[in-house]
């Protein structure tokens, strides 16, 4: 059974380092590297290949908006050659206000967009020759020009046409989305709950889409854990990182989706960060995370993998340490 990790890119390298070499001797399906205000998810992937020799090496995720589709797939040929065909693409339309804030773009209808991104990335990669205007892509893709077209083509190098392309879902129709044109979905901040009530009826309603069913679709669901004495530490620690999720419309959204519209009322009704914070239920921490002896971890993993999740990955907890919640994960 699969297992991967998100490696945080923020903090000393040599820790960096450290986590990702570990998951690569423990045997971990990939290590994955979020875009957020750090190191560059791309670089600092490179930059671990040789460290961790054995793993996929993965963006979970990079949004569409802060980079062409001839840049994406040029970023993602070399980092996969780099490693030996190690390299899978994790994509995600990230949020208004930092798409706007970081990079000047404007999200307009993220599902049309992502499938335009999509298909036009996975066409370079293929060396297609793309046309321009309100005409189609080679193999029948949506018409290039929409918001996305590029003349560029790979000169002198030969990229890996079939990169693994995953998609960040929240909602309902980038779920079936993904289920339609990606290899695999990434869930952040989904309760288990929904991955098992909403993500999988989604999906597999995608993969018929295009004909197929869930064999071989990977389900790679986010999973904050801490191996810890002490699990207030780690409460602490994820209410901190949760803070800011609930103020975005997105994760409001599949929050209240996922049944838990009380703690987005209470979040909205706390006056200060402290008591927006204390606001997020136990119920919530507890659905969505893994915390406690390596016994509550593994059982964490487990519970996951039961709502259908095919690769779960284990994510640090502002305060904890992630060594050995990475040993105890990778047992269930």
């Amino acid at each position: 059974m699969k297992i991967s990790v998100l490696i945080p890119t923020t903090g000393d390298i040599a820790t960096v380092r450290e986590h990702a070499a570990m998951a690569d001797r423990l045997g971990y399906d990939s290590v994955n590297c979020s875009h957020i205000a750090a190191r560059d998810s791309f670089t600092t992937l490179a930059g671990l290949a040789h460290l961790a020799p054995s793993v996929t090496l993965a963006t979970a995720v990079a949004p569409i908006y802060h980079r062409s589709p001839a840049s994406m797939a040029q970023t993602a040929a070399t980092i996969d050659d780099l490693s030996g065909g190690r390299f899978r693409l994790g994509l995600g339309t990230g949020h208004r206000a930092t798409m706007g804030g970081w990079h000047g773009q404007d999200i307009g209808n993220p599902v049309a967009e992502m499938r335009e991104y999509v298909a036009l990335v996975r066409a370079l990669l293929a060396g297609d020759k793309l046309l321009a205007g309100d005409k189609p892509l080679s193999g029948g893709e949506p018409p290039a020009g929409q918001r996305w077209n590029s003349s560029f083509a790979f000169n002198g190098f030969k990229a890996r046409a079939d990169i693994p392309v995953y998609l960040a879902g929240l909602s309902p129709a980038m779920l079936r989305l993904a289920g339609e044109i990606a290899d695999g979905v990434v869930l952040w901040a989904c309760p288990a709950s929904y991955v098992g009530d909403v993500v999988m009826r989604e999906v597999a309603a995608g993969r018929a889409r295009a004909g197929q069913g869930l064999a071989g679709f990977d389900i790679c669901a986010a999973i904050p854990s801490a191996v810890i004495d002490d699990p207030a530490v780690a409460y602490q620690g994820i209410r901190a990182e949760l803070h800011r999720y609930f103020g975005l419309p997105f994760y409001r959204a599949m929050f209240a989706q996922a049944g838990y519209e009380a703690d987005i009322a209470a979040y909205d009704a706390a006056a200060g960060a402290a008591a927006q914070r204390a606001a997020i239920s136990g119920a919530f921490i507890e659905d969505l995370c893994a915390i406690g002896k390596p016994a509550d971890v593994a059982a964490g993993v487990a519970r996951y993998r039961a709502a259908g999740a095919t690769n779960p990955m284990i994510t640090n907890i502002t305060g904890t340490d992630l060594r050995p919640t990475l040993a105890a994960a990778v047992s269930a």
